[in-house]
């Protein structure tokens, strides 16, 4: 029987539960009197940032959607009430076959948001879904739930994406991502940028940067009112992580990227900023954030076809080494084996789930670049101060804000893949508004080492403005990198096939995304043959 999840609409009980770990700072609500739910009458569409589903399992799925008539407010036109919110979801795309419905409460306190978490579904197959609220109606989103955990699907069809800056370029790749139809998506981070707005670009962020609730609240609520994002969030089921800027630039755990900024200033604007991203995101009442805490890490099966490990390589990880994220060489302060990306309970988490998986392919799902890829550092300019961390001119400089900043961990993890003999690890990363593609070794350098897994590196969608064939510049990276295999630095978005023979990643770019028209195609298509660690020649 398909069923709502016992209690799933949030009460203020579980927001003060949640909030307790930082009742010492100005973020958690004063919630005062109890308000009754009721219906409202909207002067405006409250359905204008659509409808999203997310985090599916076999038997299950989260329904999402938020509240707000006017985005570009601080509390998007809405009252500060709990108002009621029906939901149907059926089994065909004109509703007539409803199998679940209910009525939940959005509450003032998540921005008026609502996560529907649907059980008791049939696997492996699709769901279509809407929203009530007073006389308004959303538009109709569809879903899916995931195989049965023993069963072996001959296919998995998906596209990762990252990195969306509103102001600079459009969101043109979502159309060409809907016309593939993937099963799922997932989004690795830099969903939104916490930039001030600024004038000349292709469009105008609103308002300052963000530090504050409000700030975050309609941020999100200007992203997603971008047709084709919230239409691509409409079509199928979506698994979202963070990366830096959902929060602020390089931020590393408690750590701002700006100096003088305390820890307990900067955890007043992580908790805020928390608070946010969920009210944004179709996650599970698992994500709900305490205070400036907030578990993202979590795991999902496609059968026993691939497991999906996502990962968050922000919110725990130690300050990156060599006073900034910049480009630095690999010395001892990057293989120094304190630095952490991933804390220590989500690496034990992480390590644990590979070895119980029985999937064909296990994957990571992840922010920052995991191959040790060198760079060239730039020649010093006549007459300009000298940076003594900054590589010399003859050296090669690693970002340390990826894992080159965190060496000791990342070979240690790579070690256990070889050594514990995960089958298939893949990582898909993104981040740095470029293509890559890596084969990943325990020393990157050495171009004798084995093979331990393939890194699949996807682009912006719009970050960066219109971007460039980089095929001279590969050339050039591949003498110091011998495990690089593409490099192209278009916009775009990387769309996965999966059987139980193989792997394959097709690069899918935008030609231009400053301006509307913008033509999709594919640069570059890459295969991984199931017990043959690395890309196929």
């Amino acid at each position: 029987m398909v069923r709502m999840a016992m209690d799933n609409s949030l009460t203020r009980r579980d927001l003060l539960r949640g909030g307790a770990s930082l009742l010492c700072l100005p973020l958690v609500p004063s919630f005062g009197p109890r308000h009754r739910p009721r219906s409202h009458r909207f002067l405006a569409d409250p359905f204008a940032l659509g409808v999203a589903s997310g985090d599916p399992r076999h038997d299950s799925v989260v329904l999402w959607t938020r509240l707000c008539p006017q985005p570009l407010l601080p509390e998007g036109g809405m009252p500060a009430e709990p108002v009621d919110v029906a939901w149907e979801l059926a089994t065909d795309d004109g509703m007539r076959a409803v199998v679940a419905r209910g009525t939940v409460s959005a509450l003032p306190e998540l921005g008026h948001s609502v996560h529907v978490e649907c059980t008791g579904l049939a696997p492996d197959r699709h769901y279509w879904y809407r929203f009530r609220a007073g006389d308004a109606a959303s538009a109709i989103g569809r879903t899916r739930t995931l195989p049965l955990p023993d069963a072996m699907p001959a296919r998995l069809r998906f596209a990762f994406a990252s990195c969306q800056h509103w102001e600079q370029g459009l969101f043109t790749a979502y159309a060409d991502m809907a016309r593939q139809d993937p099963d799922f998506v997932v989004h690795l981070g830099d969903y939104i940028y916490e930039y001030a707005g600024k004038d000349g670009l292709v469009r105008k962020h609103v308002g300052g940067k963000l530090t504050a609730l409000g700030d975050y609240r309609m941020r999100h609520a200007q992203y997603r009112s971008d047709p084709l994002l919230h239409g691509m969030h409409a079509q199928c089921p979506w698994f979202v992580t963070w990366d830096d800027h959902e929060v602020e630039n390089n931020y590393a755990d408690a750590v701002s990227e700006k100096k003088g900024v305390t820890a307990e200033e900067f955890l007043r604007q992580r908790a805020a900023a928390y608070r946010a991203y969920y009210e944004a995101m179709p996650l599970r009442r698992s994500s709900l954030p305490k205070g400036p805490s907030m578990r993202l890490h979590r795991r999902a099966t496609f059968g026993r076809l691939a497991e999906l490990s996502v990962l968050d390589t922000r919110q725990y990880r130690s300050d990156q080494p060599n006073g900034d994220g910049r480009r630095k060489p690999l010395n001892d302060a990057a293989r120094d084996p304190r630095n952490t990306l991933l804390g220590a309970e989500q690496k034990r988490w992480l390590c644990d789930g590979l070895v119980a998986s029985r999937a064909v392919w296990n994957v990571l799902a992840q922010q920052v670049m995991m191959g040790l890829v060198s760079f060239p550092a730039p020649k010093p300019k006549d007459g300009a101060a000298v940076d003594a961390s900054a590589p010399r001119h003859d050296e090669r400089g690693y970002s340390m804000d990826q894992w080159p900043g965190y060496a000791h961990e990342r070979a240690d993890l790579l070690r256990f893949l070889a050594a514990r003999k995960i089958a298939n690890p893949i990582v898909l990363t993104g981040d740095i508004h470029a293509n890559f593609v890596n084969d990943l070794r325990i020393d990157d350098a050495d171009a004798r080492a084995p093979i331990v897994a393939t890194e699949f590196v996807g682009t912006s969608i719009s970050s960066g403005g219109d971007g460039t064939d980089a095929s001279k510049e590969l050339a050039a990276l591949q003498e110091f990198n011998p495990g690089l295999r593409f490099l192209d630095r278009r916009r775009g978005y990387v769309l996965c096939e999966v059987t139980a023979d193989e792997w394959r990643s097709d690069y899918r770019t935008v030609d231009v995304v400053t301006k509307p028209g913008g033509k999709t195609g594919s640069a570059a298509r890459f295969t991984v043959r199931a017990g043959r660690p690395g890309v196929a020649s």
